[in-house]
């Protein structure tokens, strides 16, 4: 027995220092053909394309990145330290140039020297966010102008890097852009609204609005499902869970309380902010949903289903089911409010004055980062209504 154990203790050992070596000779493999690749990609003449281009490719990169700055010795060290991490980095010396690149090749980012002769930082920020708003700009500033570096956030700038920087500090903060991007991206909604079956409707996740085929949706974001007996089904919908985001607290109806359609119902809050909605449906508060409040997690899985808010004994169906809407009603609601939203996002300031810009998508917990007034206006616009 006590010679199988030492058998099996050195078969772990020996597999383990095998993985180790080959993890080590297929990073020393990757490191060489990047460094080839910086080598060859460096000798081929992009001239028509730029006159200052430099261009280095790698497979599979992390991300593609174009560099703009006037002192070709910064470009060289940007190209060197992030394709041998991973990166594929095209480099030119004008604003100009990089301008032309970017209406024909697909960047990640942009990163732009503040100061430059002809076209500045400034400059090449807002003229990169007009014709490429998908790509993320970053400002290359000195100590000195630090000042101005936050001011190009304003026209939609993602953030800046001081130099002098060490090659630690570079590979760390793209990094860190990188992480942000992906993440932004993630949360991007796409303006479109799907009908999805009941069953189906842990699509939740998915970066588009959906509503369960079969559910009443209210004017203020609350959905209905109502059964065979009258009573109704309450929660707040797909539009509302994904504009707001994160839900830190439910504060439910009392059992037994009376309500009238249009009339507040429940509230959720998000740190010390608060929503009221208000009741699809006129009647009695049969039960409520406690075992949510333990769990509003599930509310990132769907908002709909099990994860209702709470029941009303409804009296008034007849008069007031016509009001609500469904199916191809709902999806014009839906569009109708998504087109606001995107005119109201031009018009706010959040609570972050380096997030102040708007580059026209849509995110799942725009919310999140309102000063307490666009709170409010958000509020009032979509739910409180």
């Amino acid at each position: 027995m006590a010679l199988f154990i030492v058998a099996v203790i050195v078969f772990i050992i020996a597999d383990l220092i095998i993985r180790l070596i080959a993890k080590k000779i297929r990073e020393k493999k990757i490191r060489q053909e990047r460094e080839e690749a910086l080598k060859v990609s460096l000798k081929l003449d992009y001239s028509r394309e730029a006159k200052t281009l430099k261009r280095a490719e790698v497979e599979n990169p992390k991300a593609k990145i174009l560099c703009v700055d006037d002192e070709p010795v910064i470009l060289d060290s940007f190209r060197k330290i992030l394709v041998l991490d991973g990166y594929s980095v095209d480099t030119v010396e004008t604003g100009k140039e990089a301008l032309a690149l970017i209406q024909n090749h697909s960047y990640d980012f942009v990163f732009t020297d503040l100061k430059m002769p002809g076209m500045d930082g400034v400059e090449v920020t807002k003229a990169v966010k007009h014709l490429r708003p998908d790509i993320d700009v970053i400002i290359i500033t000195g100590y000195a102008t630090v000042e101005t570096a936050v001011e190009c956030m304003k026209y939609g700038a993602m953030d800046y890097v001081q130099k002098p920087f060490t090659e630690d500090e570079l590979l760390e903060f793209t990094k860190k852009s990188l992480i942000k991007r992906q993440d932004r991206i993630q949360k991007m909604l796409k303006p479109k609204v799907q009908i999805t079956h009941l069953e189906e409707s842990s699509l939740a996740s998915m970066p588009e609005f959906l509503i369960p085929g079969g559910v009443f949706i209210y004017e203020g974001h609350t959905w209905a499902n109502i059964d065979e007996e009258g009573t109704v089904k309450i929660g707040i919908d797909d539009f509302a869970k994904k504009l707001i985001g994160k839900i830190d607290a439910i504060e439910f109806p009392n059992l037994g309380m009376i309500v009238k359609k249009g009339q507040p119902l429940f509230t959720i809050k998000q740190g010390a902010r608060t929503i009221t909605f208000r009741s699809p449906v006129s009647g009695k508060v049969k039960e409520i949903n406690k075992p949510l409040s333990n769990d509003l997690e599930a509310l990132e899985y769907t908002p709909y289903e099990r994860n209702w808010i709470c029941i009303i004994d409804a009296d008034e169906l007849d008069n007031e089911i016509p009001q609500l809407k469904i199916g191809k009603a709902a999806v014009a609601f839906y569009q109708e409010d998504i087109e606001h939203l995107q005119q109201l996002k031009k018009k706010i300031k959040t609570g972050k004055e380096e997030e102040y810009k708007s580059d026209g998508h849509i995110y799942i917990g725009e919310m999140e980062k309102l000063d307490d007034i666009s709170w409010k206006r958000f509020s009032e616009e979509f739910f409180e209504k």
